[in-house]
């Protein structure tokens, strides 16, 4: 619902359109003269109506219904003095608003998974720029706040860790948001990405720890708790604790399984083969990797770039098959720099960093 804080002749003019009311009509509706009305619309935000006036106008504006408040303000919006509307103009989130905005969430969830940031960012700053927050009721403010979160989601795929326009910071708002709402699931969730980025900013320790807390947090789902846990052997994987992460990440895979989480039980088999890549046990590596690439559901760019950046290390630790690697790994790379996945591309790069380091006799 639309409320003007002063009114002006621009505002007026608008009114008078939106009600669909000649001069002489508004006038009459009013209580005013003609040549008042004609003033306004001559002078627009010039000039301002006397303080009395200003109330008949707020009633009149008040007594409109939906269609032509709507009027009202596209009029203004399309107006030739668009600094002014913002000065005075204020609207609040109507129904049809909330409806269409979590439809548009949906719609930046779809684009996420599919790695179109592009159109992921347009749907939801949009939102995101209409309200501040503390002008929104609960329902609004949650909406705000899952809005908040999917835009960390996108830029942690984008690889924008840290800093003031990152996924660290975008989360850390969403779950001041949640907790302002009292949603405890919602923020455990939170807190379970923000030790996603602890992790990928190379702070495998720490991530570690924070998974483990979260492992046997009664807040998260039990699907989430199973993440969790995979997660926690991923860190250590990272931090070269490749057995004793093998043995978390079987736990959690059996947790997928008990869960019928196909997909997850799949990204396990992945996380499985790299441990095992790093304990040196290159059979048991491409066992796994044979597993997750051939139950994988999801056909993602990234998806496809995680399968083929793990499945290229694995091969490129063997020196009969490094060559094969090599063209894995460049096909993931073209892939990862297609959709700008940034932390993905360094990771491949990384990767065959390691492997030009290496002695030439293990590479042939």
């Amino acid at each position: 619902m639309a409320s003007v804080h002063e009114w002006t002749g621009l505002e007026a003019t608008a009114l008078r359109k939106a009600l669909r009311l000649s001069v002489r009509g508004f006038a009459q509706r009013l209580g005013v003269a003609e040549r008042t009305i004609s003033k306004w619309e001559a002078l627009g935000a010039t000039t301002r109506p006397r303080p009395d006036t200003q109330a008949i106008l707020d009633t009149a504006l008040a007594q409109a219904d939906a269609a032509a408040h709507l009027r009202f303000e596209t009029e203004l919006s399309a107006g030739p003095h668009p600094g002014t509307v913002s000065r005075v103009l204020r609207t609040w989130p109507r129904v049809w608003d909330y409806e269409s905005w979590a439809e548009d969430i949906e719609r930046a969830v779809v684009a996420l998974s599919r790695q179109n940031f592009d159109m992921a960012g347009k749907l939801l700053g949009r939102w995101l720029t209409r309200w501040p927050a503390r002008d929104l009721d609960d329902k609004g403010l949650y909406l705000f706040a899952r809005s908040t979160a999917l835009v960390g989601d996108l830029r942690r795929d984008q690889g924008a860790l840290l800093g003031s326009a990152s996924a660290h910071h975008s989360y850390s708002a969403a779950r001041t948001l949640f907790a302002q709402l009292d949603i405890p699931r919602r923020v455990a969730q939170v807190e379970l990405s923000l030790a996603v980025i602890t992790e990928m900013s190379g702070q495998h320790d720490n991530a570690a720890s924070q998974y483990e807390q979260l492992v046997t947090d009664d807040r998260l789902s039990r699907r989430d708790r199973a993440r969790a846990r995979l997660w926690v052997g991923t860190a250590l994987s990272k931090n070269g604790n490749h057995d004793y992460a093998a043995s978390v990440m079987q736990a959690a895979s059996r947790d997928f399984e008990g869960l019928s989480e196909i997909e997850d039980w799949s990204v396990a088999q992945q996380k499985l083969a790299l441990a095992h890549r790093g304990a040196g046990d290159l059979s048991a590596a491409l066992h796994f990797m044979d597993i997750a690439r051939s139950t994988s559901m999801l056909d993602s760019p990234m998806q496809r770039v995680r399968l083929d950046t793990a499945h290229g290390h694995i091969l490129l630790s063997d020196p009969a098959t490094a060559a094969d690697g090599l063209v894995v790994l460049a096909a993931a790379a073209e892939l990862a720099a297609k959709y700008g996945m940034s932390h993905q591309l360094q990771s491949i790069d990384g990767i065959r960093r390691d492997y030009g380091r290496q002695p030439a006799l293990g590479r042939r």
